[in-house]
């Protein structure tokens, strides 16, 4: 059953905004070294920014907004270009220069069946302070020993985050 609620007059206490938020996707393919973790940058595309708190690369709680942040990463690296042999690909969140959570996708190289292209998303629910940064970083591996191509198109890679309503 859902309750209905006609409210008359000045409503307060409820609702609010989802507020800072910031959203950007990769603006162009980016190599990224095989074996190496490595900063996302230049995810400039389509950007949104509620309180310039995000430069494209990092995003920094402002001055008295700390609380509960939702923050979102996904990492699209393109194998196609080195063999076609993925064998691991991972996104990591960093805060304030150090690992918080990471997710990934990987693929034993004896089984035959490497990746091609593999989107990896990242996500979590994080208590963030004021001035507190926010990163997103990728690892690839395959077994060409070449290097990996974060793929830009269609958002494939973007970042984005908001703070909790309380």
């Amino acid at each position: 059953l859902a309750d209905t609620y006609a409210f008359t007059g000045t409503v307060t206490g409820a609702g609010g905004v989802n507020a800072p938020y910031f959203y950007g996707e990769l603006a162009s393919d980016a190599t990224l070294t095989r074996a190496t973790t490595t900063k996302v940058t230049g995810m400039t595309n389509d950007e949104l920014d509620s309180a310039t708190a995000f430069d494209g690369t990092t995003f920094t709680v402002p001055s008295g907004q700390g609380g509960k942040y939702y923050i979102e990463g996904m990492i699209t690296a393109d194998y196609g270009s080195v063999g076609q042999d993925g064998e691991q690909t991972i996104a990591f969140l960093y805060k304030n220069g150090s690992e918080i959570k990471s997710t990934k996708i990987q693929q034993s190289s004896a089984s035959g069946q490497n990746m091609r292209e593999v989107t990896v998303p990242i996500s979590g629910l994080f208590n963030l302070s004021a001035s507190d940064t926010i990163e997103l970083y990728a690892y690839i591996q395959d077994a060409s020993g070449g290097n990996a191509v974060l793929q830009a198109d269609y958002g494939r890679t973007s970042f984005m985050g908001y703070k909790i309503i309380e």
